[in-house]
């Protein structure tokens, strides 16, 4: 293990702040310093934002779904309130509501939309899902058994063309039975609420009904399709649902929000390390620069190099110097890169929002992306990592060069001196 003393400590601060006789190796030694500034900051950054991501749409999915979701395999549950029971009586339990689930075309005019139709009890689901906090108009409890009312996303309606207090007609697949055949079903609902969660896929595709004009319209009498458990702490959903599923009876399945959403999250962190590989690289290469600077560096002061040796300098003392010259560039270009990027991640709504208005992009599209805007979590955890790996690189940096810089030969260096 290297162990420094005060003289080879100085004398490398020395040869960093010296103004040398050849100014392209100090430039080279500021491009080095800057190079792993920026991926440092740059690893910061696009490493917070996907954690921002993933935290921000699982907030935004979990407000319009559940924890744990109940349904049968072969139809709508028929002993429902057996079963909630049994959710309830389990101590990770927070909350439960039954549910109808279908699908719908909605009718304005010419316009025509395809949605989920989902049944709730809105004293219930408010217990279990947060779309009562993402009202832009109206609310839920605007939801009342035989009013016939729906509360639709805001993108639902707006392609529409509806306001709340207006008439909207939705056609089910469930259809009346005549002589001639099957006749598709046509209701017509006042439009009572609209919600906007910032979640693309529930925004332009939910409408809310009440629970008990579902089971009349989807004809399913007292059944539900489901019931929606919130629990204590969510990421005990998976655990919860795997040790439920065998108490249930044949024909029942659970199933938890990590399962709902499996293949997108599990994309987004292979996305999350790839990108972190990827940048780790554009530090690597910035750190790797240290090399040619350092070999450039003892090429020009071998002569003082040989001085030193010729004074009584051991070898292992030429290696020191230049292993400081070389870190101490290294911590300089973390330490930037840290505050640069701690600076961007904590403002990025300002720094995007200002990027935006200035070259007239948009970074988000809600019409592509599931969110609408473009989040950031700084994690400790993740900055700590960057940091470190980042100085362990520069200080690898230094080896070769500083012990190149304690095999110069005093003589030969001095000859021509």
């Amino acid at each position: 293990m290297i162990s420094f003393n005060r003289f080879e400590f100085d004398l490398g601060v020395r040869y960093v702040r010296a103004k040398r006789r050849n100014s392209f190796i100090s430039f080279i030694s500021l491009v080095s310093m800057l190079g792993i500034a920026l991926g440092v900051a740059a690893l910061i950054i696009v490493i917070s934002v996907m954690n921002g991501f993933q935290t921000e749409l699982r907030s935004r999915m979990l407000a319009a779904t559940s924890h744990v979701s109940l349904k049968g395999f072969d139809g709508p549950l028929t002993a429902w309130r057996e079963l909630a029971a049994t959710l309830a009586s389990q101590k990770e339990v927070a909350a439960l509501a039954p549910y109808v689930e279908g699908e719908g075309m909605w009718v304005n005019g010419d316009v025509q939309k395809p949605s989920l139709v989902r049944g709730i009890d809105a004293a219930a689901e408010s217990q279990v899902a947060e779309v009562h906090k993402h009202m832009k108009v109206g609310e839920l409890a605007n939801l009342k058994a035989g009013e016939w009312g729906v509360v639709l996303g805001i993108d639902l309606a707006r392609n529409l063309g509806v306001r709340v207090g207006e008439k909207v007609s939705l056609i089910v697949s469930q259809g009346t039975i005549t002589p001639a055949g099957s006749i598709p079903r046509v209701k017509s609902f006042r439009v009572v609420g609209l919600f906007e969660i910032g979640w693309i896929e529930a925004d332009s595709r939910v409408a809310l009904i009440q629970i008990e004009d579902a089971q009349r319209l989807y004809q399913l009498g007292d059944t539900v399709t489901g019931v929606r458990a919130k629990l204590n702490d969510l990421l005990e959903a998976p655990a919860f649902a795997a040790r439920m599923a065998p108490i249930l009876p044949t024909g029942y399945a659970i199933s938890d929000w990590t399962q709902a959403n499996a293949n997108f999250f599990k994309a987004v962190q292979l996305e999350k390390r790839v990108m972190y590989i990827i940048l780790t690289l554009i530090v690597a290469v910035a750190a790797f620069n240290l090399v040619s600077t350092l070999v450039m560096v003892v090429t020009d002061k071998q002569s003082d190099i040989a001085i030193l040796r010729t004074l009584g300098a051991r070898p292992s003392s030429i290696m020191q110097i230049f292993v400081v010259q070389g870190a101490i560039i290294g911590v300089i270009g973390t330490l930037i890169g840290l505050v640069l990027g701690l600076l961007v991640a904590f403002n990025l709504d300002a720094v995007v929002g200002t990027i935006e208005r200035l070259f007239n992009v948009t970074f988000i599209d809600k019409t592509v992306y599931l969110i609408t805007q473009l989040p950031s979590k700084v994690l400790a955890a993740d900055v700590w990592t960057i940091v470190l790996m980042s100085l362990v690189m520069s200080f690898i940096a230094t080896l070769y060069p500083s012990w190149r810089a304690s095999r110069v030969n005093p003589a030969e260096a001095l000859r021509y001196e």
